[in-house]
């Protein structure tokens, strides 16, 4: 079976730094992009940050200059920094992956895009 397993969130303080991570686990012959959405209350699921397997990465402008996505393709592992927080990145944040598996041969492999299960980071004040 393969998951995402995210960290615990925490406590948003203004102007403050949290980090975020989340590893892939299971049966994965390799990760492809990682990423990170987040959904606040009343509001739909929007992309914060992604990164392929190259690097490369892109982020929403709400959050540019201030969060910073890596990985750690050894560990499966993305990370999220996030610094100068602001109140309206109150939200629960998820990881996204599109991971391939090995099939029934050794040519055979699937292609999956799973989520986390999601990882509250709510204002302090």
């Amino acid at each position: 079976q393969v998951q995402l397993v995210e960290s615990v969130g925490g406590l948003l303080q203004a102007g403050g730094s949290l980090r975020l991570s989340c590893t892939a686990s299971g049966n994965i012959f390799s990760t492809n992009y990682m990423a990170w959405y987040r959904q606040a209350p009343g509001q739909q699921r929007e992309l914060v940050s992604r990164i392929d397997n190259a690097g490369s990465t892109n982020y929403a402008d709400s959050v540019k200059g201030r969060f910073t996505i890596s990985r750690d393709n050894a560990k499966n592992t993305v990370y999220l920094q996030m610094d100068n927080l602001k109140p309206e990145d109150t939200a629960v944040y998820y990881c996204n992956a599109g991971v391939w598996v090995p099939g029934t041969s050794s040519t055979d492999f699937k292609y999956f895009e799973i989520w986390g299960q999601g990882t509250l980071v709510t204002d302090s004040s």
